[in-house]
């Protein structure tokens, strides 16, 4: 297992961020998205967005983590965005008041391909969960692409299970199936406060 850590992401993670979203996302999905759509991706329109969800979260409960490798130098190799369930984590047709105010929705957990299989995963999900259960969240869901073998693979080796809820993303006029999944926050471990 690796030496690292995880730790609240920070402004100047942001270009990190976005470069590890790209790189993960360009060998993670590239038989599921269309090759022009992931080869497009603007990297600075990316870290923009990950500096605003840094410095300007919507909420206290909106979080972005990074995990990081320890070696002679320190890497930034993954992160974790979550937040309070919004329209964004409703399946279509479903109404509004479904996922109730205890639900925090996943957004993004990636690790960076050539660290994987480290513990980062793992860590920033433990580390996600610590501040669920701060904030009170009952139950996490996430959406995963339905050809994402290994992200439902992990998901679902954690205790995450399909909810039954579906969707399909419109990518450039192609259709890509997602699965919606969830799962208890796990109280805390006997001896831990919460």
């Amino acid at each position: 297992m690796a030496l690292g850590y995880v730790r609240p992401a920070r402004p100047e993670d942001a270009g990190e961020i976005a470069r590890i979203q790209l790189a993960t996302w360009r060998v993670a999905y590239r038989r599921i998205l269309p090759r022009h759509v992931l080869d497009n991706l603007d990297e600075a329109w990316l870290a923009r967005r990950w500096s605003a969800a840094v410095q300007e979260p919507p909420s206290g409960s909106h979080r972005v983590l990074v995990a990081v490798e320890q070696a002679e130098q320190s890497y930034l190799v993954g992160f974790a965005a979550s937040g309070p369930a919004d329209a964004e984590a409703l399946a279509p047709g479903e109404p509004a008041e479904a996922l109730g105010p205890d639900v925090v929705a996943v957004t993004d957990l990636l690790v960076e391909p050539r660290w994987g299989r480290r513990g980062h995963g793992s860590r920033l999900l433990a580390a996600s969960v610590d501040h669920w259960r701060e904030d009170g969240f009952g139950r996490a869901v996430a959406w995963a692409f339905d050809g994402d073998a290994a992200t439902r693979k992990f998901l679902t080796g954690t205790g995450w299970e399909p909810d039954g809820a579906g969707r399909a993303l419109d990518v450039d006029d192609m259709l890509v199936p997602q699965v919606r999944l969830h799962v208890a926050v796990p109280p805390p471990p006997d001896g831990a406060d919460g």
